[in-house]
């Protein structure tokens, strides 16, 4: 195991040195100059190439990145154009928000979907199933900027029971129970998706074993329902099931951006909404290495538990 994980690994590293390379490609082709952006319209001409001449955004684009991977090489990612301030420190303050919001949303998605699907198997074409089917979808189909506003419309400005958005009350004490109440609604959003999709992927996967010999096996030797579905079944039907957990990863990093921004929450997901808007392209280049890196080593993860889950899946 310890082999195959140095290997996964060293397979990482050139692979997030094309990421990178395709990045910084997009980023220089995206229209409008982030310099301009912040120039008042009656700034010199003059004073505008002083600013690219300092920022290095004159040389040639081979150049550029060079430059960026010798600083990357040196644990620096840059800094920020809009801001001046050091671009990894902007990340490490908001990476932790991030990861917060999204594993409890995953968490909270897999506590739904898991048990859902499998009553939703074992009642195949009942009505029961049909219910369940039908609100997957729909909860798959949702947009999340949509029932994030629907959400704030009836819970914070109706009702007045959940706040509308930030991580704490302003000049709260920020304490867990204050952390938990601004978590609901995104979380809620979130979850609602991942789950909807889930669903159908555990209903889907606990169909294939429950036609399986050896559960009629067990119980015909009088093994109990429970511990057939849920021991013997289920542990069988995890290897697709944690599959698509691991590919749910970017889609989580990707509906953080327009939750977060709905929200107010202060991740990476609002700081790259942000960047965007004001073209900042040295945010955004660490943004996006940092996202490859979550989903590089979430798919490692995802290979790992394979062999925890099903014992006969060997690593050489």
């Amino acid at each position: 195991m310890f082999n195959y994980i140095v290997r996964r690994i060293l397979i990482i590293i050139p692979v997030l040195l094309g990421i990178t390379i395709i990045n910084f490609i997009i980023m220089n082709m995206a229209p409008g100059d982030p310099v301009e952006m912040f120039m008042d319209a009656n700034t010199p001409v003059e004073l505008i190439e002083a600013k690219k001449e300092a920022l290095g955004l004159n040389d040639p684009l081979y150049m550029q990145y060079c430059k960026w991977l010798l600083q990357l090489v040196q644990g620096n990612l840059g800094y920020s154009i809009s801001s001046s301030e050091p671009v990894g420190q902007m990340i490490l303050q908001r990476l932790g928000a991030t990861c917060l919001l999204a594993a409890v949303a995953l968490i909270v998605a897999l506590l739904i979907a898991v048990p859902v699907g499998i009553f939703s198997a074992l009642k195949q074409n009942s009505k029961w199933d049909y219910l369940v089917t039908g609100l997957s979808f729909v909860g798959t189909s949702i947009p999340n900027f949509f029932l994030g506003l629907a959400l704030i419309y009836l819970f914070s400005l109706q009702l007045g029971l959940l706040p509308t958005g930030g991580m704490t009350e302003l000049g709260g004490d920020g304490g867990l129970w204050d952390r938990i109440r601004h978590m609901i609604l995104p979380v809620v959003v979130l979850s609602t998706g991942i789950a909807g999709r889930k669903v159908r992927y555990v209903r889907a996967s606990m169909l294939d074993v429950l036609k399986q010999d050896y559960l009629r096996t067990a119980r015909a030797k009088g093994v109990k329902e429970f511990l057939v579905t849920n021991k013997h079944a289920l542990r069988n039907a995890l290897i697709p099931i944690i599959t698509i957990v691991g590919l749910e990863i970017p889609l989580l990093l990707g509906g953080a951006i327009i939750t977060e921004q709905i929200f107010q929450w202060p991740g990476i997901g609002q700081l790259t909404l942000q960047s965007i808007m004001s073209r900042d392209y040295s945010t955004l280049m660490g943004l996006n290495l940092t996202a490859a890196v979550i989903v590089l080593s979430s798919n490692l993860l995802t290979d790992i538990t394979y062999s925890i889950a099903d014992p006969r899946i060997k690593y050489s």
